[in-house]
């Protein structure tokens, strides 16, 4: 899928972007640290949680999420992929990426807390038609939403749980998000 401005650009695109430095690999680490001790505490515990990540950067920033959250609390949380792609609204007018592999970690989400993990919020359609993809996998009992970067620029009322950074951005102004995982650079971008 071509990167519009309000989401994080595809691996395709040089792996370090022009502009301005807003997370570098440190602030990433804190700022996962930080989401997963959230989770923790509004969960009361990893019991019953489950984590989607939406692909393509969500999947990664899921796991590392899993990680740390095992680290405090000892327990492997089941961590999965949600992919989107065929729920998207604009499928229209954007040419679709190829569908991702969606990924129900064994146990499902009947039942459980759902926290869905993606890179960057900015329209809320991502989470919309993540949404309407999960009510193909089941009924989890809460929904939440982690986000590593929120720009705002909300189309639909849709805000995140846990954010890793506002970044007040100007519609025209692009979001860039690169990992380890999935490309050659890792922090996020703004120009």
């Amino acid at each position: 899928m071509s990167a519009p401005p309000h989401e994080a650009a595809e691996p395709a695109e040089s792996a370090v972007p022009d502009g301005r430095v807003v997370l570098d690999t440190g602030d990433i680490a804190r700022a996962l640290t930080r989401i997963a001790h959230e989770i923790l505490e509004r969960n009361k515990g990893a019991g019953d949680l489950v984590l989607l990540g939406i692909p393509s950067r969500g999947v990664p920033l899921a796991r590392r999420i899993a990680a740390r959250i095992q680290d405090v609390e000892g327990v492997a949380v089941p961590v999965g992929a949600l992919d989107i792609t065929m729920y998207r609204d604009d499928l229209r007018r954007h040419p679709a990426r190829s569908p991702q592999p969606t990924e129900v970690p064994p146990g499902g989400v009947d039942g459980k807390t759902v926290v869905l993990v993606d890179d960057v919020l900015y329209s809320g359609r991502t989470v919309r038609a993540a949404l309407d993809a999960m009510n193909d996998l089941g009924r989890p009992d809460v929904v939440r939403l982690a986000v590593l970067v929120d720009r705002g620029h909300r189309e639909l009322p849709i805000r995140a749980d846990h954010v890793g950074k506002n970044l007040p951005s100007a519609r025209t102004e692009r979001v860039m998000v690169r990992l380890d995982e999935t490309d050659d650079a890792e922090g996020v971008w703004i120009r």
